[in-house]
């Protein structure tokens, strides 16, 4: 009884991390075996470390080439790695348990629960099947779009690329096995843009998304609602999200055309629908998913700081991409808009916000500046190098994008470890934060103190 009451209970934010990084050390060992590499020989454990982390963490930095480096099970294993990393180790565990029969525990609900940030277990073990078949429908459909175009360039061998690709676009993980400078020599095809943007947004959306977009569209079918009611009648958070992610892909893709207009090293030497294409590609990757079809280093300064900030917004709550999450951005926006407008209480679309989630949103985004200012401090003190590449590549790490302006290569061995801190901390620091900060489990302060004010601005 008293070993009983010793045992350590792990919170549902220690064992998320904890899981984590359980997955990136077992995928670091089976990297590093000799089976794992082309040419037969091991890898280094810290470069099969990082590959792993970039991984899991559906980042995409690499140290060395994925389609050359790793055999057709070193790729595998990446592969497998991407779908745990970006459908999330909980999810991924649990959904493996429902797949072999395995009964779903009420602790597992309540650890779905927390990953999933939802407020009831009530069907969740239903949602947890739906984003599994989801999930495998649009890997599915995404790989044989692909083919068209890989298939009869790289003939049966292209079938694996395209599976590759499509699980690596859709899970916002960056990697591609296509070559060196991933998607560029695709970067004037409409097919490839196409295909691999829509795999990044419904990826990077969030399951809930999808699932409120579908419900009203049954409405919709079966005559229950009208289509001018579309929008009203979605979910304050999949409205804010739908909304603020178009937002951003546009105002992104119009800053990027700008900026980088009659720039050579990138879009310069495109015609204007080619140069609207990249940009609009450029936009959706910065996403956190990593792609890319032009020169990150071609970059100029201006552009690639407009694509550090879209990048740490990343994404949408559960879904597969990174970042502090477009519904979070959205809220602080709203947030500032009420104070100016010198509203008492925070709405949106005639629905008032929690204070508290309010408070959720403040921390997140903080720790976030925190984290990632010391991070790119680190690096350029550890490893050196011209300082927007530093921030970039940082960045880009913490917010598990994948791009780089081919700092990733010039990595020393500490470099190596504070960005895979960083990718690790980006996929796991976010979810851990909203799970902490999640205050219907907290305990009441009983203790009121007096009120004063203090000046601000």
């Amino acid at each position: 009884m008293n070993q009983d009451k010793k045992r350590i209970k792990l919170s549902t934010t220690q064992i998320i991390a904890i899981g984590f990084l359980t997955a990136i050390l077992t995928g670091a060992v089976l990297l590093s075996l000799p089976i794992a590499s082309a040419d037969g020989t091991p890898t280094k454990f810290v470069d099969a470390l990082f590959t792993s982390a970039t991984s899991v963490c559906v980042t995409g930095l690499v140290v060395v080439d994925t389609y050359s480096h790793w055999s057709d099970f070193g790729q595998f294993i990446i592969m497998l790695l991407i779908q745990c990393g970006g459908m999330g180790v909980v999810t991924f565990t649990t959904a493996i348990m429902v797949v072999i029969g395995r009964k779903v525990t009420l602790k597992d609900r309540l650890l779905l629960q927390d990953a999933f940030n939802l407020n009831t277990l009530a069907g969740l073990v239903k949602f947890l099947k739906r984003i599994l078949k989801g999930t495998f429908i649009v890997e599915g459909i995404g790989a044989l779009c692909y083919m068209f175009a890989f298939v009869p360039e790289y003939g049966t061998r292209g079938i694996w690329i395209s599976i590759f690709s499509s699980i690596s676009a859709f899970c916002n993980a960056g990697i591609d096995i296509v070559g060196s400078t991933s998607f560029a020599r695709y970067a004037c095809n409409p097919w490839i843009n196409i295909v691999t943007m829509l795999l990044i947004i419904l990826g990077g959306i969030g399951f809930i998304v999808w699932w409120d977009v579908l419900r009203v569209i049954s409405r919709i079918r079966h005559g229950e609602e009208e289509l001018k009611n579309f929008f009203k009648k979605l979910s304050l958070h999949s409205h804010i999200v739908i909304v603020t992610t178009l937002v951003l892909i546009f105002a992104g893709a119009v800053l990027v055309l700008l900026m980088e207009y009659d720039n050579p090293v990138t879009i310069g030497g495109m015609n204007f629908g080619q140069k609207v294409m990249a940009s609009f590609f450029q936009s959706v990757t910065t996403r956190t998913a990593g792609l890319f079809t032009v020169s990150q280093k071609g970059l100029r300064d201006t552009t690639a700081f407009i694509c550090i900030m879209l990048m740490f917004i990343g994404g949408s709550p559960v879904g597969t991409a990174g970042g502090i999450k477009t519904s979070t951005f959205a809220l602080l926006v709203i947030t500032a808009g009420s104070v100016v407008k010198g509203v008492n209480e925070v709405s949106a679309y005639r629905k008032r916000i929690p204070a508290k989630t309010i408070k959720k949103a403040l921390a997140v985004v903080m720790i976030s500046v925190m984290v990632l200012f010391i991070m790119i401090c680190l690096l350029s003190v550890v490893n050196g190098g011209e300082f927007m590449d530093a921030a970039f590549e940082a960045a880009s790490a913490i917010s598990t994008t994948g791009l780089s302006r081919d700092y990733t290569g010039s990595l020393n061995v500490y470099g190596k470890l504070i960005v895979t801190l960083c990718m690790y901390l980006g996929r796991v620091g976010p979810i851990s934060m909203v799970i902490a900060f999640n205050f219907k489990n907290s305990k009441k302060n009983m203790v009121v103190y007096p009120e004063e004010d203090i000046t601000v601005g």
